[in-house]
């Protein structure tokens, strides 16, 4: 994924939102829907995993969770401008401020900044991808090269396209060195059976969660996937969208 700053949202003039209703009722949506928002303090270097609390559209406010990591809280508030970035429907946003301040919602602490003038809707994807369940994680296999140590290591997915998956590396125990080719992995798809393939890491982003953990959330491209394998794949991404529909149609 592509690192969020100035040259990159005048890149995409062409999908930005100026109209102010438009703005408010994305950011409602988005806070309906308790999506995770980046907050970029320092670029990608400082990540900070947020939501939206409330959109106070006569006040011109848009209050955010804040962390409970009290430095990384310090940073944020110190910070002179931040970049925002979250999904709605698998639609990318993004969006940016000139600072936040210390605000307090229903008793807790929260950060408020002003509704932003502009926002940024990327519709134009080259995979769809479908976020994988959280109670019980999809999981793939690496077989980890010998200068890691070796053996089998599982790590649960976040996502999941036909060019790729992201998994979750929570113990910070792969190499994600851009370009680095992963081989002999399994990707073991619920009710569907295990695909064997090659992974190559495409992205790297590091990531402080609301308990204040660590995490790191690695892009991986699908190499020379075989048809079958790509078959197999597609039809769980199907699975997983119709029990989203079916979930949303309150029938599951």
């Amino acid at each position: 994924m592509q690192p969020i700053h100035d040259a990159t949202l005048e890149n995409w003039h062409d999908f930005e939102i100026v109209s102010r209703r438009e703005i408010i009722a994305l950011l409602r949506a988005i806070g309906e829907k308790k999506q995770l928002i980046r907050m970029l303090i320092h670029g990608e270097a400082d990540v900070c995993v947020t939501s939206i609390l409330e959109v106070d559209a006569d006040g011109d406010q848009l209050i955010l969770d804040c962390s409970i990591n009290k430095e990384q809280n310090l940073r944020a508030l110190a910070a002179s401008g931040l970049r925002f970035e979250t999904t709605l429907d698998k639609i990318r946003i993004l969006f940016a401020g000139p600072g936040i301040e210390a605000s307090m919602f229903e008793g807790s602490a929260a950060f408020s900044m002003p509704i932003p003038q502009t926002m940024v809707r990327l519709q134009r994807r080259e995979y769809y991808r479908m976020d994988t369940p959280v109670s019980n994680p999809v999981r793939v296999s690496l077989t980890m090269p010998p200068q890691q140590g070796g053996g089998i290591a599982v790590f649960p997915l976040a996502d999941i396209s036909c060019g790729g998956i992201a998994l979750l590396d929570a113990k910070m125990e792969l190499d994600n060195t851009i370009g680095l080719n992963y081989l002999g992995c399994r990707l073991d798809l619920p009710e569907i059976g295990p695909v064997p393939m090659t992974l190559q890491v495409r992205n790297s982003l590091d990531l402080t969660l609301l308990n204040g953990k660590p995490n790191r959330r690695l892009g991986m491209e699908f190499v020379n996937l075989t048809r079958g394998g790509l078959a197999q794949v597609q039809r769980y991404i199907t699975k997983l969208e119709r029990e989203r529909n079916a979930r949303l149609a309150g029938l599951a």
